[in-house]
């Protein structure tokens, strides 16, 4: 009895590893090899397979290799394909297109499937909760190239890769004679290079040593690899780089306007080495201003499909980690060739716009130039200059500027755009990267200055390209001057409800209308917060319930700031995206083709993907610093505010760094807590106390999880 049951299991097993390879006929003897492993003996393995050929389920072909017969395959049932997220718990959600809810995958059902993959499935019913479950029919598609994990020692001559986090919810394992220079405690890049079966471990393949687990410098790589991101440029392309001249002939100039002569400087953080944009300007006979936006001309040295340019699109973007720059063009031109430094020759690409004193645009022109810097200030520098600081030069430029970018924010905001304030830690690192303190950056009519500008520049050449469609007399298709805009739809009306209904608990009416979301509505409920406890929390609620801005040749508008046409221009060394709007512009005013619109679908996809994995990479970033600074303060005591209330605990913003931990339900315990899910509180069933969004606390930091980016609070 017991032989004919270990037959049976032997028997389901390898329908199911052959449903796992179903792309492939398998050797016969790879599969009885496999079996070996688990404890199957020879002679009950054939058996077994006997069984299955003489019953129809699997074929045998002349080469010794089996498959699943077409009966057996037929019996799938319907699938549906999507991709998986699989959270550290090993349960698997699937989203697909069809459904609102994602499809959940218990970890007994997910196959040897692994986060982010595209996978077939099989909706197998209702589970108990009323959530729809399903099962993991065939990988489709790996969603990863590269895993990050930590190296272990497991026996004499066995090793294992305990993946982080994000990467993976399974350990692999790697032959003794594959880890290379590896040591047990180091962090490493590895790729998956075969998983045959669900009750077997996946193989892993060495890419990366990171260096020993807890470093700075590991740690900071692993997000990078996390987010399938690297450092370093090939050599090849470096090479590239080098045959680049430093400064422009002047041959190169008398092709351009030349603007050398006139006043023009830059506006950057201190630490700022790639400066894409300058200003100038003066005013006009007429009483109008005339501004220039000058920016860096990426794409003069940077052809298009050039190995350079090949790197720039695979990055899409530059990413700012807490203690580096990971950039999107090699420094010699990020800093140098492109970099608008003072004193410098620079080739650039202009915006000149005469400005009503009203903040209208009436005439513009977008201009091949060569500039030559006066000035690189630092937003400081500009501040003290705005506050009245004494400038042979710059003090009445700056003055025109302040003027003219007040009265641009005045108007924004009466045409609805919205003014999202949300503040940004600075951390001040020791040599060792460890943070030592953790500063708030200050947002200061400096930056408010050069934000306008850049907009209206941004703006003004992307309704220079729908001017451009009028003009054509063409009936406008999708491929008549194509172009790329930055796009933002309106928020879901529901979401904002459910921001209604946790500010209503506080005192705070947000009127959210079913059929149409109001700008002004929104602004409202800013003002009503603003310089309140709770401002960044409710900023925070009402920018998670957004839509993402993203790129894309279909113009639909830009919602957060209340623009029916929208593009990115004023960056090129450090986003991809502006790259492209450059050459369109430049293809237009030479009359030639440019991008198709079906090429800058594909181009709007990859490059909001990129910019998604560098937001998510460079919060990480914040996360990692923020748990290790707190991870030195254990036991200190903090004064926070409630910024989100679950029948786990309560989520709380520590007011001075930032920085948001959890006190779980666990740790309250002076009263036995219920969780209102309808007005989004704790209530202590015998004392009464509510917990609530926007309450101030003071919590003690209790512990930290590195591995986790987590902090745990107790009320102090």
């Amino acid at each position: 009895m017991a032989k004919k049951k270990k037959v049976k299991e032997l028997e389901f097993f390898i329908l199911d590893f052959l449903k796992n390879n179903k792309k492939h006929d398998v050797p016969e003897e790879l599969i009885i090899n496999t079996v070996k492993y688990t404890g199957g003996q020879t002679k009950t393995i054939r058996r077994a397979l006997n069984n299955l050929m003489s019953a129809g389920r699997i074929t045998k072909n002349d080469k010794n290799e089996l498959k699943l017969s077409e009966e057996q395959n037929s019996t799938e049932g319907t699938a549906d394909i999507g991709t998986i997220s699989i959270n550290r718990h090993g349960t698997g959600f699937v989203t697909l297109p069809n459904l609102d809810e994602d499809i959940r995958i218990p970890g007994k059902k997910l196959g040897v499937a692994l986060d982010k993959d595209t996978v077939k499935i099989r909706i197998t019913g209702k589970a108990r909760n009323g959530r729809t479950d399903g099962r993991i029919l065939e990988v489709l598609k790996r969603g990863k190239k590269v895993y990050v994990g930590t190296l272990r020692k497991e026996a004499k001559k066995a090793f294992v890769i305990q993946p982080d986090e994000k990467s993976a919810h399974v350990p692999f394992f790697i032959k003794p004679d594959s880890i290379g220079d590896a040591l047990p405690g180091d962090k490493v890049v590895f790729r998956l290079k075969e998983w045959i079966h669900p009750q077997s471990l996946p193989e892993a393949e060495l890419v990366e040593i990171l260096g020993k687990k807890g470093s700075n410098n590991a740690e900071i790589l692993s997000i990078l690899a996390e987010n399938e991101m690297v450092s370093s440029f090939d050599p090849e392309v470096e090479a590239f780089c080098d045959r680049i001249r430093e400064l422009p002939s002047d041959s190169e100039i008398s092709k351009r306007m030349d603007f050398r002569d006139q006043l023009v400087f830059t506006i950057d953080p201190d630490d700022a080495k790639d400066f894409d944009d300058a200003l100038s300007i003066e005013m006009l006979d007429n009483g109008h201003y005339y501004l220039g936006v000058h920016i860096a001309d990426v794409t003069y040295y940077m052809g298009r499909e050039t190995i350079l340019d090949q790197a720039a699109l695979e990055r899409a973007t530059s990413v700012y980690l807490v203690d580096r720059v990971i950039p999107m063009l090699p420094e010699k031109l990020s800093n140098g060739v492109c970099s608008l430094r003072p004193k410098e020759d620079k080739m650039a690409y202009s915006c000149f716009m005469e400005v009503t004193p009203e903040g209208k645009v009436v005439d513009y022109t977008i201009r091949e130039t060569a500039i030559n810097s006066d000035f690189r200030l630092t937003y400081e520098q500009a501040q003290e200059i705005i506050e009245g600081k004494a400038h042979e030069e710059l003090s009445d430029p700056i003055a025109k500027l302040v003027k003219l970018t007040d009265t641009l924010t005045e108007k924004r905001f009466r045409e609805n755009a919205i003014d999202f304030e949300s503040p940004e830690p600075k951390f001040v690192l020791d040599e060792a990267g460890r943070p030592v303190e953790v500063i708030l950056k200050e947002r200061k009519k400096a930056h408010r200055l050069v934000e306008e500008c850049m907009l209206l520049a941004n703006r003004t050449v992307a309704e220079h390209v729908e001017k451009l469609r009028k003009k054509s007399g063409k009936k406008i298709t999708e491929d008549l001057y194509p172009f790329f805009y930055r796009i933002h739809a309106a928020p879901d009306t529901e979401r904002l409800q459910q921001v209604a209904e946790h500010v209503r608990v506080v005192g705070i009416r947000f009127d959210v209308r079913k059929e149409k979301v109001d700008a002004k509505a929104i602004n409202d409920l800013l003002n009503q917060v603003k310089g309140k406890t709770m401002e960044y929390t409710i900023n925070d609620l009402l920018l998670r319930s957004m839509a993402k801005a993203v790129y894309s040749p279909k113009n639909i508008g830009h919602f957060g700031l209340g623009f029916t046409s929208y593009s990115h221009f004023t960056s090129p060394i450090r986003r991809y995206p502006d790259v492209l709007v450059h050459r369109l512009l430049k293809s237009y005013a030479a009359g030639v083709p440019s991008y198709t619109f079906k090429q800058l679908l594909g181009q709007g996809e990859h490059c909001s993907e990129r910019e998604r994995a560098a937001v998510t990479a460079e919060r990480d970033s914040i996360k990692l610093k923020q748990v290790e600074y707190l991870s030195t303060r254990i036991g200190q005591v903090f004064d926070g505010i409630v910024s989100g209330v679950t029948d786990k605990g309560i989520y709380v913003l520590l007011k001075d760094i930032y920085c948001e931990g959890m006190i779980s339900m666990t740790e309250l315990n002076d009263d036995f807590y219920i969780y209102d899910q309808k007005r989004h509180c704790l209530t202590g069933r015998n004392h009464g106390r509510t917990y609530m969004l926007g309450n101030e606390l003071k919590v003690r930091v209790v512990k930290t999880n590195m591995e986790l980016r987590q902090i745990d609070f107790e009320l102090a």
